[in-house]
């Protein structure tokens, strides 16, 4: 099958209630042309929503949509172009796979010589060529999902909408068929977007993430920008595990130090952030944990606390330790034949003042969020 073409997709101004309840909020974004980009946030955050506006199964009730310039927001769906793979697959159960990705052809009423070739094309794309006389009943989960896959590549969509389609599989296949989700888009080239409210796979293969909450976008940006910038507290808290502290800021000796009643005195270095009420975030992989004897790696903060839990979760264990009256948690490489820190040690916390970023400080609702 040759590459397809790419197209730029873009939300302006978008709102859609239901009644009293506001489901998206004036979303404006621009998805480039051959993007893989995802919609990741919470349920009932809205991302589901924006995908079937730019399928055409609902209609905004203000802004527009435009597909490659083009104003779609009052196209019928058949008339879009656009293919979607639902969560479920969606396949016909009393057809074969071959009558399954053949179907949306027929519906346009191609050619049948034109029909087998695009067919064939399709399936040997996602590795089904050989499968095409069974029925869905017969397959894996992960098949199904390459048929419904090979049945919305196969009318050559303007867009690929994809609306969690990985959620039905088990974890170690559906971290092999994202791998294989990604190859297939490269290799076709078309502008997609991923609905998931799965963080890990939204940052393993995306360009770009938009994160929603509330039907409001959060911020926009790439995994890594995500992950080490987030914009506010939402995207701290969601986007990965996050210690938050909050304080204050105040200036002595030429840099920064955070006081906060759960932690005491924290020394940040130079850092350029002006004094006064601040909120911190800290990855847990940024905390080093070590025996209160031991020499103490320079260049950190370092404060006393108590070993409250420890998990092991295979490559790191994730502590839970005690400052003061706050919890952290703290990611720890393991390493074979180390024992670790029991439940209820003594212990240092070492904190990079480098890979700490300051938040603007919490309102009441936020802490109550």
């Amino acid at each position: 099958m040759e590459p397809l073409r790419k197209v730029k997709v873009e939300f302006s101004g978008v709102s859609l209630s239901y009644g009293k309840t506001q489901v998206l909020r004036e979303v404006s974004l621009a998805i480039e042309p051959g993007e893989f980009f995802a919609l990741l946030g919470p349920s009932g955050s809205g991302k589901s929503t924006l995908l079937r506006l730019l399928a055409g199964f609902l209609r905004p009730q203000s802004g527009t949509i435009r597909v490659a310039g083009e104003d779609i927001a009052r196209v019928p769906p058949w008339e879009r172009n656009i293919g979607m793979v639902f969560q479920n697959y969606a396949l016909w159960p009393h057809m074969t796979v071959r009558q399954n990705v053949a179907f949306g052809l027929e519906e346009r009423k191609l050619p049948h010589e034109e029909i087998e070739r695009k067919v064939a094309a399709a399936l040997d794309l996602v590795g089904l060529g050989n499968l095409g006389a069974r029925r869905p009943g017969q397959l894996s989960g992960g098949q199904q999902q390459r048929v419904a896959l090979a049945r919305t590549i196969a009318i050559e969509p303007k867009v690929l909408l994809l609306d969690e389609p990985l959620s039905n599989l088990d974890a170690k296949l559906r971290i092999h068929m994202r791998v294989e989700l990604l190859a297939l888009q490269r290799k076709l080239g078309i502008t997609t977007i991923f609905v998931t409210h799965d963080q890990e796979e939204a940052l393993s293969i995306s360009d770009h993430v938009a994160v929603l909450d509330g039907g409001v976008i959060q911020q926009i940006g790439t995994p890594l920008e995500l992950y080490d910038n987030p914009a506010n507290r939402f995207i701290a808290t969601f986007v990965g595990t996050i210690n938050l502290l909050s304080g204050t800021l105040e200036q002595a000796d030429g840099g920064s130090v955070f006081k906060s009643p759960g932690t005491g005195a924290i020394a940040l270095g130079r850092m350029a952030a002006p004094a006064g009420p601040a909120e911190i975030a800290i990855r847990p992989h940024a905390l080093m944990l070590a025996a209160p004897e031991r020499a103490r790696e320079p260049g950190r903060a370092w404060v006393s606390g108590t070993v409250v839990s420890r998990e092991f979760l295979g490559e790191f264990v994730r502590y839970t330790v005690r400052v003061g009256d706050t919890d952290l948690v703290a990611d720890q490489p393991h390493h074979t034949g180390e024992p670790g820190f029991a439940p209820g040690a003594a212990i240092s916390v070492g904190i990079n003042p480098a890979q700490v970023k300051i938040l603007k400080a919490a309102t009441d609702q936020q802490r109550d969020s």
